[in-house]
């Protein structure tokens, strides 16, 4: 395992990207306090994403409105622009590339690039040309914050320490050469290490670690034992300063999950988003060519959940999953929860296998019908990539007036543009 002796790793991100991309497109919004929204016209949900100026009132991402405006009441709540953020986030990376290749894109506005040697020497320079091509092409609304380290891991924890440092949020920059390690480190808040989180951060107090200087004192096989994974042991070495990179994770499911509009807060409104979701994560099941052995449904009520699974015959036709889907929402109108107000849908398609190594059920006659099911999805998916939106769907296509299913903001993943059909 090879510990680098200089910096090898720029991690990147974007400034409250969310507020401030739309602070780019709005000059009306320009220099006041924004919050991002998931719908307009009521305040019974939270900001998803703010603005620096917001921030500096107080407001943070996911915070109840009535709360957001009550810190700040100048606050402006702007809907969701779920595919303005693509073609925002899209058209960055272009520009970026101009100056450095990217290595890989973390999320919708995080990204790392691995450095040369002149990278190497001059980081402040490349850091420098780098936000200079944001803002010639983009304008000084759209900011970013960037961090120097020996390996990705680190790289992004001195982005995020340098995103808070001065006298404003962001437009930060920060250089973790490995000599002036692990002093800058110990000052981070072990709950702000990526990995660490709330729920471990509790774990590691009852082990009686709290601070991220004593968790890097402690062995490596420990820190397995702790995650009760190799996970632990990774991120020791990545503490450490060693080029370490999880292997890249297999496709597990497709899913879509979203917060209700309030006229949609009902079993027949969840139950109509809900197949609409269902269609989207369905026809990219079919893109990037998997089946799907089970369903899973996810409903949030006040102070409780619910949740259903039905077991698929390998498939991926928008028949058999929605055949599936209201079996399951039989039982919910079946269930103690049937009056009650929903406010989250999410559905899953899980237990994937790749098309090439489909393995159908010998128990179950019905590959002649499913063969025909699956070119009629095929011949849908044509249609709409065609006129690259949904002309056609198996039933009623009627999206919410908030829009946005299966296209919502998406901070792991970066959502294509086939997700808003």
């Amino acid at each position: 395992m090879r510990k680098p002796e200089t910096i090898e790793r720029l991690y990147l991100d974007f400034d409250g990207f969310f507020a401030s991309v739309e602070q780019a497109c709005d000059k009306r919004l320009r220099g006041r306090p924004v919050g991002v929204v998931p719908f307009d016209g009521t305040d019974r949900t939270a900001v998803i994403a703010c603005s620096r100026e917001a921030k500096a009132y107080g407001v943070k991402n996911v915070m109840p409105i009535r709360e957001a405006k009550r810190l700040c009441p100048e606050l402006i709540l702007v809907p969701q622009k779920p595919d303005l953020y693509r073609r925002a986030h899209n058209a960055l990376l272009s520009e970026i590339e101009t100056v450095i290749p990217i290595d890989a894109a973390k999320s919708i506005d995080e990204l790392t690039c691995r450095l040369d040697m002149t990278a190497r020497a001059d980081p402040v320079d490349l850091a420098a040309r780098i936000k200079v091509a944001i803002a010639d092409n983009f304008g000084p609304w759209i900011t970013c914050s960037i961090g120097f380290a020996a390996n990705r891991q680190l790289a992004k924890i001195a982005c995020k320490e340098g995103k808070r440092s001065g006298k404003r949020y962001g437009d930060g920059l920060a250089i973790w050469r490995p000599e002036d390690l692990p002093a800058p480190l110990f000052a981070v808040p072990m709950e702000d290490i990526p990995g660490v989180g709330g729920n471990m951060a509790r774990r590691l107090n009852r082990a009686g670690i709290f601070t991220t200087e004593q968790l890097y004192r402690i062995e490596p096989k420990h820190m397995r034992k702790l995650w009760r994974n190799v996970t632990g042991e990774r991120l020791w070495y990545a503490l450490h300063g060693y080029d370490i990179q999880a292997p890249p994770s297999g496709r597990g499911m497709f899913g879509h999950g979203r917060v209700l509009p309030p006229e949609a807060r009902s079993i027949g409104g969840a139950r109509e988003i809900s197949r609409l979701l269902l269609i989207k994560a369905a026809r990219r099941l079919r893109r990037e060519r998997f089946y799907a052995r089970g369903l899973w449904l996810w409903l949030a009520f006040r102070n409780k959940a619910w949740m259903g699974k039905r077991r698929l015959p390998v498939v991926n036709d928008d028949q058999a999953v929605l055949t599936a889907l209201s079996d399951l929402w039989d039982q919910v109108r079946q269930s103690s929860l049937s009056g009650s107000t929903i406010y989250r849908v999410g559905v899953t398609l899980y237990d994937l296998s790749p098309a090439d190594e489909r393995q159908l059920d010998m128990l179950l006659n019905d590959d002649r019908q499913r063969c025909r099911w699956e070119r009629a999805s095929s011949t849908i998916d044509g249609l709409n990539s065609r006129y690259a939106r949904t002309v056609v769907s198996l039933g009623y296509w009627n999206p919410p007036k908030s829009g946005h299913v299966g296209g919502k903001i998406s901070y792991t993943r970066i959502p294509s543009a086939e997700d808003f059909w």
